[in-house]
């Protein structure tokens, strides 16, 4: 991969209606309806607003037959009103549904971990390698019709695994593990390949960015070494909305889209779908032009450490000076320290420097690029301390001149969060120089984006998903009422879901969750265990809240 300088990976061209992606063909951003795709006029209605804002794909969720036979109507008004915008069906549960589907959308998304195999219920299942073959014979006797459907009428796939929805069987044999992720996505591959069906689409989803990121990762190398070249469509399932939302999703597609992974997007907010469209434009804007205007690019011979492992990052091993380094949480400062610290890029790290940091362990680094190729700068330098034997603290620092507050939050996530996923650094300095946006405010994104990271947590974390037309209660009134009553909660996680798709699988990294169940009703738990199920909706929220307040009472 692109670790320096940016470089875009290599995939073929799929083609989605008239919108092609892949190759050299730009990074596609979307979204997804949040309607019923029964409504066919609000469908329709949503559909166009997407494209209006800028989105070049639409998904709509298909529950059952009936939804996937209003798609064709769906399709004919889009086209009535004068968009080509490609239409997407979202299927789960049902592969029969998929076959329908693929006779009036562009493309259809199936989850490999429901399609065949059934619902995940956490049981652990045992297979002799003899069974386990036999399952993967009973997927590819059900893919394959539903390719040749595919291949008919020239509708393209989306294979996308969402880790919240793994199966059992790949659960049982790999653990929950972005190895099983990615290998629930090469069972399908695989056959695809078999058959000679190139137009795949491929997307591993995690609400958990260390997780997402490192699948991803994972899955590059894993075709690689299969010669596969489908393109990728990345997203932070379940990222929530508002700052915090943004933040996470800039931090996980950041980290891939920086390394040159990536060739269509999905900003994922529990918000209007339309709202997503500009946050993934900037993100794919930003990433793909300012890592091109590097005026002293880094060396690609740049030689990469035995002890980092870019498919299983570690925390780099330092030296703890005060509170700083030595496997602590990473600190965040205001700015540069004058003394006790040495700034450095890894243009300045001469010999002689490298002699005075090994004669004095207790001097922090400062790395503080030059150039706008920030990433590949701070990379460079943190690896040429780790081949020198360097173990002094190491903390980024990375300066803006922004006005816009939600345009720093999405440079600086897109910029940072990948350093601390990979273990790099010990701490971050986070500076704009621009008096329109408080340093409170600064610090507070420094925050935000070392707990996207997942290398540090200070405040209440929610998993909330976007919605689509499986929600049947109130997501966004829902989301604030238990924020409002949370957020005062240091380090908790709170998952909030619209429906079983991928509930019961999140719940499993949330310490609490709000799951739809049913029209009206709702399911409450505590990790992966459902503490209420079916409850009315009027009632969920207090009951939930109730249920927090006298867990955490029994904790202390």
């Amino acid at each position: 991969m692109a670790l320096f300088n940016y470089r875009r990976r290599h995939s073929h061209i799929v083609m989605v209606g008239n919108t092609p992606m892949g190759g050299y063909m730009p990074i596609r951003v979307q979204s997804m309806n949040n309607t019923s795709t029964m409504d066919t006029e609000g469908s329709v209605a949503q559909v166009l607003r997407i494209a209006e804002a800028g989105g070049e794909y639409v998904r709509l969720t298909t529950q059952g037959t009936r939804e996937a036979e209003n798609m064709r109507l769906i399709n004919i008004g889009v086209r009535e009103a004068g968009c080509n915008v490609p239409l997407v069906a979202d299927v789960h549960f049902n592969p029969n549904v998929a076959d329908v589907a693929a006779r009036y959308c562009e493309k259809v998304r199936i989850n490999p971990g429901n399609y065949v195999d059934a619902a995940r219920q956490f049981k652990h299942l045992e297979y002799t390698d003899e069974e386990y073959q036999q399952e993967l014979q009973k997927i590819e006797a059900r893919l394959v019709p539903f390719l040749n459907i595919c291949k008919e009428n020239h509708t393209a796939v989306r294979i996308g695994v969402n880790h919240g929805s793994l199966s059992d069987r790949i659960m049982s044999r790999y653990g929950d593990t972005p190895e099983g992720i990615v290998e629930s996505c090469m069972e399908f591959l695989r056959i695809c390949v078999k058959e000679d069906f190139r137009d795949v689409v491929i997307s591993i989803k995690a609400s958990n960015t260390v997780v997402m990121v490192q699948s991803m990762r994972l899955l590059v190398a894993a075709m690689a070494r299969e010669n596969m070249t489908f393109p990728l469509h990345l997203g932070v399932t379940e990222a929530g909305e508002g700052e915090d939302g943004r933040i996470k999703s800039a931090v996980g597609i950041g980290a891939l889209l920086q390394d040159g992974i990536g060739d269509t997007i999905r900003v994922s907010l529990s918000e209007a779908p339309e709202k997503e469209i500009p946050v993934a434009r900037a993100i794919v804007d930003y990433v793909t032009t300012y890592r091109r205007e590097a005026d002293l690019p880094i060396p690609d011979d740049v030689q990469i450490p035995e002890a980092y492992d870019y498919l299983k990052p570690q925390r780099r091993q330092s030296r703890r000076v005060g509170e700083i380094g030595g496997g602590q949480v990473p600190v965040v400062m205001d700015h540069i320290p004058v003394t006790g610290a040495i700034v450095a890029n890894p243009f300045t790290l001469t010999p002689q420097v490298a002699d005075f940091l090994k004669a004095h362990p207790e001097a922090i680094v400062v790395s503080r690029p030059q150039t706008p190729n920030r990433l590949g700068e701070h990379r460079a330098l943190a690896f040429a301390m780790m081949n020198l034997g360097l173990e002094n603290p190491l903390i980024v620092c990375q300066e803006y001149e922004e006005d816009d507050l939600a345009t720093l939050q999405l440079k600086a996530a897109c910029d940072t969060g990948v350093l601390f996923i990979d273990g790099l650094a010990d701490g971050l300095i986070l500076i704009n120089h621009s008096a329109d946006i408080a340093l409170e405010q600064v610090r507070e994104l420094s925050y935000s984006i070392l707990q996207a990271a997942r290398a540090r947590f200070t405040k209440t974390e929610y998993i909330s998903c976007p919605g689509c037309g499986r929600t049947l209660y109130d997501l966004e009134g829902t989301i604030a009422r238990i924020k409002a009553a949370t957020s005062h909660l240091k380090g908790l996680k709170i998952a909030i879901m619209g429906c079983i798709v991928n509930g019961p699988g999140e719940m499993a990294d949330a310490d609490y969750g709000y799951v739809g169940a049913a029209r009206g009703k709702v399911s409450l738990y505590k990790r992966k265990e459902c503490i209420e199920k079916n409850i009315p909706e009027e009632e969920a929220v207090e009951r939930l809240l109730r249920f927090i307040e006298e867990d955490l009472a029994k904790q202390q």
